[in-house]
């Protein structure tokens, strides 16, 4: 094809990409058939296969690197750990604050 004529590259909104990949999740369905129904090729579908299923797991979408998605899971696990250890020791606290004052005769 000759440069400056030929077919433009379509463009799909993010409600149509979602739509559509929700369509291959919840069917169950192969990409490629739900991809040749929709007129769409199917490696730009199972991008958005992929992208919808790690949304629905809460995994991050979008730029970030290999490096900041592994700290930012490292983080994630970091809070979690703190507002264990933040719970145990509020715990800890309410229960020696309840216990009253041991007496040892020196009073």
């Amino acid at each position: 094809m000759a440069a400056g004529s030929g077919k433009r590259r379509r463009t799909y909104t993010p409600e149509y990409r979602v739509e559509a990949a929700r369509r291959v999740i919840e069917s169950g369905r192969p990409i490629a058939h739900v991809a040749e129904e929709l007129g769409v090729g199917a490696q730009m579908l199972g991008r958005w296969v992929q992208l919808e299923r790690d949304r629905q797991a809460g995994e991050p979408v979008g730029d970030l690197t290999v490096d900041e998605r592994a700290e930012l899971k490292r983080l994630r696990r970091e809070v979690d750990e703190l507002r264990k250890d933040n719970e145990f020791l509020g715990k800890a606290a309410a229960f020696f604050a309840s216990k009253p004052p041991r007496s040892n005769g020196s009073n």
